[in-house]
């Protein structure tokens, strides 16, 4: 995707040194456009505990990168397993970033220290590319469903999308999961319109998917998160598509906070609510997702501080409870299966059910 003209991918190894591994802080948007250098594997980690990167897809990439980052220092078999434990347990929803870890040590263990690094590069962007695809894939399969819509409308009325969270190219290596859709349909020419939800306490929505859609040249207005019901039942929501950090076997979604009650709100009002993931995103191990899914809680202070831009230009964070309140912050929730229309996937569209799973992806109905 670009950004003022030019194109980038959401991570990338730096062209001075050929090592270290170039991001964009997170943190910092949209009100600046910051790249980190992250040279070690501390670095790494810092900044996915910190979110200065995040998004499921992406931060197993990134992790990924940050294993060979260690491996440069220290190739032996002990700290690959030490520095692939501690990056696996950074963030304990999102599903990718235990398969990127499961997939570089499986390609690593068997590599002779000597040959260790090297190959830990490779794979790594190997990990990206395919990222990539996927996404692009998902994208043109998600494409139907909006053109199916399109149909049903007189030519040019607008296709009422709405979305909670960030699932863009900022999350994902490039292209995006629930945005890569939308993105291939305004570039086809349809008269597209995304509700974009605030997304509280961190405000991904307000902040990162305005930022990307603005970007794009994608018609979008930003909501709070309790508006989407009310739009909804007033018929100014045509579908809603969302991300997700883990999918379960039999098709439960974890996603941000606040996406079981968009799903509930889009039942009641039969508006189809679809989740876009690629299959990095499934946990093959997980079945019952309200029951087995970790679901990560964050500071306190995520709910009780709001961080923005003063009229004068300043970024400042201000206090919007009072003084030694406490608050509750899980970061995600979990929508039942049932609640879900269907997946879109990088080999289609499926039920959101064991059986659905199985028929796009059956080779793991022999493991």
């Amino acid at each position: 995707m670009k950004i003022n003209g030019a194109a980038y991918r959401s991570v990338w190894v730096d062209s001075t040194d050929g090592r270290s591994v170039r991001i964009f802080d997170q943190t910092k948007l949209p009100f600046s456009i910051v790249t980190l250098k992250l040279e070690t594997v501390d670095a790494v980690a810092h900044a996915i505990v910190t979110m200065q990167v995040r998004g499921a897809p992406l931060i197993g990439a990134v992790a990924a990168y940050g294993l060979a980052l260690a491996l440069g220092v220290d190739a032996s078999n002990e700290s690959l397993e030490r520095n692939a434990s501690m990056l696996a347990e950074t963030r304990p929803t999102a599903i990718n970033l235990r398969w990127a870890i499961e997939r570089m040590l499986a390609k690593l263990r068997p590599v002779s220290p000597e040959d260790r690094l090297t190959a830990a590069y490779a794979e790594a962007g190997r990990i990206c590319d395919e990222d990539v695809a996927q996404n692009e894939s998902i994208g043109r399969h998600g494409l139907g469903l909006l053109e199916e819509i399109a149909k049903r409308k007189a030519p040019g009325e607008k296709i009422n999308i709405l979305t909670h969270c960030n699932a863009g190219w900022i999350a994902t290596v490039d292209w995006g999961t629930a945005l890569a859709p939308i993105y291939m349909a305004h570039d086809a020419g349809y008269n597209v319109h995304v509700w974009v939800d605030e997304t509280r306490p961190r405000n991904q929505g307000a902040a990162l998917t305005a930022w990307e859609l603005a970007s794009h040249g994608v018609p979008h207005t930003v909501i709070v998160d309790n508006a989407g019901g009310h739009f909804m039942q007033h018929g100014q929501v045509d579908i809603v598509i969302v991300g997700t950090d883990r999918v379960t076997s039999r098709g439960d979604v974890a996603n941000k906070i606040g996406t079981y009650l968009k799903a509930l709100a889009a039942k009641d009002n039969n508006v189809p609510f679809w989740v876009a993931l690629p299959s990095t995103t499934i946990d093959w191990r997980v079945a019952d997702g309200v029951r087995d899914i970790p679901i990560e809680e964050r500071a306190a202070s995520e709910v009780t501080t709001v961080t923005g831009q003063t009229g004068d230009g300043r970024i400042e964070s201000v206090r919007v409870t009072p003084s030694g309140v406490n608050a509750a912050n899980p970061a995600f929730d979990v929508t039942p299966a049932r609640l879900v229309t269907g997946l879109i996937t990088e080999r289609g569209l499926c039920a959101a059910s064991a059986d659905g799973l199985n028929s796009l992806f059956s080779e793991q109905e022999r493991q």
